[in-house]
């Protein structure tokens, strides 16, 4: 230690860089850098998006990376501390909040997966409920009915494809024996609006 006696006041840059690099001065430095510049890191992050609760936990990081700059000759006092100081808070919070953006973003992104699969997952089993209750709805229109509407709504076959795998002439005859067969079928469920309403989406989406 110097032999004129400072105040934490009258510290000088040099004086505190020597007291950290031999470790006896560091608590002192410490105080010093607190009473002296606290209050101007602690504006910078409550005027950028911050909070003294923010302000507190990074000036601790900054006091933390400085010491280990200092005392490593990264830091030679090639400017002042305070400015130094300054510097290093400001891209130690610009860093924080690039990360807080990042955080906030990968969490909207995945609320907002987690909403689409979950309208998915619930669409995808009323459709599935659907198709069981079109299936059994198929069986008692008869074997020729459940063949032509399985064909097209579920193979999904044009006219042609469905005259070929059944005993038709024409594409003609196919057309109206499946407009007969949806006849049927809407007869069928006409009593229950609602059941209807669900099938009549699942085979638009079969379509």
């Amino acid at each position: 230690m110097s032999g004129t006696k400072r105040t934490l006041n009258s510290l000088s840059d040099t004086d505190l860089l020597a007291g950290i690099k031999t470790g006896d001065g560091i608590e002192r430095a410490m105080r010093f850098i607190y009473q002296s510049h606290y209050r101007m890191l602690e504006s910078y992050v409550c005027n950028n998006s911050g909070d003294p609760d923010d302000a507190a936990d990074l000036i601790q990081e900054v006091m933390v990376t400085f010491i280990e700059l200092v005392q490593k000759d990264k830091f030679r006092g090639e400017t002042t501390v305070k400015s130094f100081l300054y510097t290093l808070t400001r891209n130690l919070w610009i860093s924080e909040l690039r990360k807080r953006g990042n955080d906030a973003k990968r969490n909207e992104e995945f609320e907002t997966s987690r909403d689409t699969l979950e309208a998915d997952a619930a669409q995808y089993v009323m459709y599935k409920e659907a198709q069981k209750t079109i299936v059994a709805l198929f069986d008692k229109l008869g074997a020729v009915c459940k063949q032509i509407l399985t064909l097209f709504y579920y193979e999904d076959l044009s006219m042609k494809e469905i005259m070929e795998r059944t005993e038709y002439d024409n594409e003609q005859v196919v057309r109206n024996r499946k407009y007969k067969c949806l006849k049927e079928l809407t007869d069928l469920v006409n009593s229950s609006p609602a059941t209807f309403d669900n099938i009549k989406a699942a085979l638009q989406r079969t379509k």
